[in-house]
């Protein structure tokens, strides 16, 4: 599936693509694919009719893919192509990205996080921190966070999110005094970060996953709502330390996809900042729910 983009942002795109291609069949020797060189070769690298041959796609059809002649090019044919210039991961990345379509060989997200965006968790302490993706995924949480919201890693790993947990989870509906609120609005933010995802599988998943699951998601999904990253104060009820309002902060870590980000979460107010140093000082014991 295609993402719609104005005229000129899609010629340019076309030229992009089309260079790109050129430069990757430049690069590769016949030797590299097991074809012969022969005496007369005079292009560098592979001749456009070797590349249609080795990908199974019409020699005309890869010409004007060159060209930027090609009005659509199907993810069947990108992933043919890029298999035959031996493109490796950031290569077929770029070539997908360049075409407006999701690349049908992505996987569910679940990457182990950079030591330094785990470092930078861990160091916010006794203030609650995690690392998330754009899909609110909790790729990392430090002790306070497990503290105060439930410890991520005692979850299966599809349902370490927040929007997940907001919407099914016992002890975020009884701990956020805010939690309407805060649905809305995390339905409403991932409804406008779905939009430069709408093709990809992960999304999707997510997305059909709550919709089965709950009639209030789909109550609310169904508004169309959407809603930009912003910071807010929320309220959150510990069992043995009471009363705490934090503010969420958003540090982003990567400007495109897979964009991560730590979510860190300040005390709004001195009472919420010494309840947080109280929390730290108590042992594991998590409370049930």
């Amino acid at each position: 599936m295609t993402i719609a983009v104005p005229e000129q942002q899609t010629e340019t795109r076309r030229r992009e693509l089309a260079a790109f291609l050129r430069s990757r069949r430049e690069r590769i020797t016949p030797e590299q694919v097991g074809l012969p060189r022969g005496p007369r070769r005079r292009t560098p690298g592979l001749r456009r009719e070797e590349v249609a041959q080795l990908s199974a796609v019409g020699v005309t059809w890869y010409t004007w893919i060159e060209q930027g002649r090609a009005a659509h090019v199907s993810a069947q044919v990108l992933d043919a192509v890029a298999r035959a210039l031996l493109m490796d991961p950031t290569e077929r990345a770029h070539l997908f990205a360049l075409a407006g379509t999701h690349d049908p060989r992505s996987g569910p997200e679940y990457p182990v996080a950079a030591k330094t965006a785990l470092k930078v968790v861990e160091r916010l302490a006794p203030y609650p921190a995690s690392l998330q993706n754009a899909r609110y995924d909790v790729l990392a949480a430090n002790r306070p966070y497990a503290q105060l919201f439930g410890d991520p890693a005692e979850l299966p790993p599809a349902d370490r999110n927040c929007l997940w947990l907001l919407t099914t989870s016992e002890r975020w509906k009884r701990d956020f005094l805010d939690r309407d609120e805060m649905l809305r609005d995390l339905i409403a933010k991932y409804r406008a970060g779905m939009a430069e995802h709408v093709a990809e599988p992960a999304w999707k998943q997510q997305l059909n996953r709550l919709l089965r699951a709950s009639g209030e998601f789909r109550e609310l999904w169904e508004r169309h709502e959407v809603a930009p990253m912003s910071p807010h104060v929320k309220r959150y009820r510990h069992p043995r330390v009471g009363l705490i309002r934090l503010e969420h902060r958003n540090m982003w870590l990567a400007p495109q996809s897979p964009a991560h980000r730590v979510v860190a979460y300040l005390p709004a107010d001195e009472e919420s900042e010494e309840r947080l140093e109280r929390l730290a000082e108590l042992p594991d014991e998590r409370p049930a729910g």
